[in-house]
This record gives structure tokens, sequence and C-alpha cells, in this order.
């Protein structure tokens, strides 16, 4: 049997088949990361599943729609003993709590609006894992994130899902090229509705299971609650006032409050609706003004990832759910970056990552995180 001609490129890009191919499979308990493992199994790769517990092993959150709690961590196990494959569950809740919630709790005492699933990424799943990964001897990390990996000459590319609506690449721009040589995303091309059939054609147990939904530290969606339990104190009462400085009313601490937010600020009889437009945590002020005044047309940012190093004409989004908006991007050195917004973008806050993409809107070109908002009434006061 002749061993000369190399063996077909398999569908994570190797040229070997898939039984010599390792994958690492992240499994977190829900349908889209079961569907990969199983989509892997069958394929007839060798995939070693891998669940970490980053945050509660099923006492503290009772709950549909958050991840990475006991039961999820029991769907996986039960997941891998029917496809078959080996299966680990490794406690990272003390590089979890560090990492992560340590770091959403401080930004929200300095009047940020964090993103803790980009860290969660950045830091653990796309860190810690994939070091892990090559431990193990694997030759791919593959996880359930709706984003593509394209190759290309120039080294692979970061892609928007196929599935507009349940991309995930804003989440991701803080992946580095090394990283993404590693990772596969094969649920890239598949809408989720896809997915769903596919969980059952596979007759995995959690066909039907609901999406999670919040932070999975963040029961309820009660960020304050965390806040305040990780930082006591971090709530201290202050003065809302409005861009001129005049005081409106008092609220019991900047940790319940974000920039855009209309509700709950207690004050009635103005003119117009009144927005939270900026934080200030040295002065515990909540500053709020006219809608018009959340529309902000420069943006600095730091910690820039630059999966493609560029200047100049691209598309940002500053939301996971907004469409990119034209923008253009200058290098200012030292991982910092200057955002122009020629259109101007609502509801932009210091704590909030702006990811660039290419013109057409999917291949991501980098991103950072907001440090400063300019162009507006409330950076004028």
């Amino acid at each position: 049997m002749s061993h000369s001609a190399p063996h077909p490129v398999n569908s994570l890009g190797f040229a070997k088949p898939p039984a010599a191919t390792r994958v690492v499979a992240a499994m977190s308990g829900g349908v889209d990361s079961s569907v990969v493992a199983g989509l892997l199994k069958r394929e007839g790769y060798d995939v070693v599943g891998v669940t970490l517990q980053l945050y509660d092993h099923g006492a503290a959150i009772k709950k549909k729609g958050a991840c990475c709690a006991g039961a999820d961590i029991h769907d996986a196990r039960r997941v891998a003993e029917q496809l078959a494959i080996p299966h680990y569950v490794l406690d990272y809740e003390e590089r979890f709590r560090k990492a992560v919630m340590d770091d959403f709790a401080a930004a929200y005492a300095r009047g940020e609006t964090p993103i803790p699933c980009v860290r969660c990424n950045e830091r653990v799943k796309f860190g810690d894992l994939l070091t892990l990964a090559r431990e193990l001897g694997a030759d791919a990390l593959a996880t359930g994130h709706y984003v593509r990996r394209l190759d290309a000459p120039g080294g692979p590319e970061l892609h928007a899902a196929a599935d507009e609506t349940r991309d995930q690449s804003y989440f991701l721009f803080a992946t580095t090229r090394e990283q993404l040589d590693m990772l596969r995303f094969p649920l890239g091309e598949i809408e989720k509705t896809q997915v769903r059939s596919m969980a059952e054609e596979l007759g995995l147990r959690v066909a039907g299971k609901p999406d999670s939904q919040d932070i999975c530290f963040v029961p309820e969606g009660r960020y304050a609650d965390v806040v305040q339990k990780l930082r006591p104190g971090a709530a201290e009462p202050g003065e809302i006032v409005d861009q001129e400085g005049q005081v409106l009313g008092t609220h019991p601490g900047i940790i319940h409050f974000t920039v855009g937010q209309r509700k709950g600020l207690g004050l009635s009889g103005n003119e117009e609706p009144l927005f939270v437009v900026a934080l200030d945590a040295e002065t515990k002020r909540v500053v709020v003004g006219p809608r018009e005044s959340l529309r902000v047309r420069r943006i600095q940012l730091s910690h820039v990832n630059w999966l493609t190093p560029f200047e100049g004409a691209c598309r940002v989004k500053v939301r996971s759910m907004r469409a990119p908006i034209p923008a253009r991007v200058t290098a200012l050195g030292n991982g910092a970056a200057a955002v122009e917004l020629p259109e101007g973008e609502e509801g932009v806050a210091p704590g909030q990552a702006c990811v660039f993409y290419a013109e057409d809107g999917t291949r991501v070109l980098g991103g950072g995180w907001i440090v400063k908002t300019g162009g507006t009434r409330a950076a004028a006061a």
C-alpha cells in the first residue's frame, strides 16, 4: 500500500484522516457544543470532551438560561457518555473569578459597562483551554460559537457567522492570530434551526434544551447584586445631574446604571425624556440628558487586538446586536486607537468593545476596549 499521496484534506482543514486528528471539543452542556462534539465523532475524529466548571456547581444557580452551572456539567458528561468519548471536567472557578468576575465588578465600580463573555473567551476559554488542548496533543480546539474561520493566503481569518441572528464574532474580537490557527468553529456556516435538527438526528439528550441567555454568574440579570457581593461598598449614593451640573435628584449607586438607560431614574416632570449619558465614579454622579446627547462620533480605545493591521475606512460594532456602521480607525500606538463615526452611534459606553469589520461587514479585522467617547454635549459638559 503506497503512502506517497497525501490524504485528502478533512473537514477541519488537516491533511490527514479524521481518525489521526485529535480534537478537543469544548462542551458547555448546551445544544451547540454538544452538536459540535457529535458531528466530529460521527466524522471519525479522535474527540476529547472538556467542560470547564467556571462558577457554580448547582447550588447557587437553579434556573434555565444560565450556562456553566451544575446541571450543564451533568448534561455535558451525559452527552460525552452517549458519544463514547473521553470527558474531563476542570475546576476553573478560582481562575474564572479572578480573570472574569472580579474584572466585571471592578469595571462596574468605575462606571463602565463591561462585557464578561469577551474576557471569558479571551482569558479562559481561548487562553487556558488552548494550552490544555496542546498538552493533550490535540490538533485543534473546537467550540460551538457561531462564527467562521476561513483559511486565506495570509493565514486564517475570522468572519461573522452565516446566520446573522446568531453571530458571535463581536465577542471574539480579542482572539489572536496564533489562537485562530488552532481554533475551529464547525457551526459557523449553519443556521440555529439546523443545529436543533442535527441534535435530534444525533439523538442527543439536550436537543430540546433552552439556550443560555444570562451571563452565567449573574442570575436573573441582576448585575448590581453581583457587584455588591464581589465588591462590598461599591454602591455609594450620589447625585443625578443634568449636563450643566444642576442637581435633579439622587441615586443609590452608579453600579445600578448604564449609559443609555431611561427607566429607573426616578425623575419626572421634564420637558423631554432623559437618559443616562455619562457615569462619573469619582464624583459618584449620574449625568442625564436628552436622547440626542447619546450620539457619539469619536471613540478612544485601549488594548486593541489587530487580527489584520490596518488604518482607514472600515465598519464597526459597539453593541453585539447592532449592524456594523461606517467608521475610520487610526492606530495611536501602545495598543490604543481612535475611531471616527461619521454618522454617530447611540449608547456607546466605556467598558464596551468596539469591533472592526472589513467594509463587507463580515471579516473581523480586530477591536479594542472603549475608554473614552466624544462628540456629544455630554462630553463637552
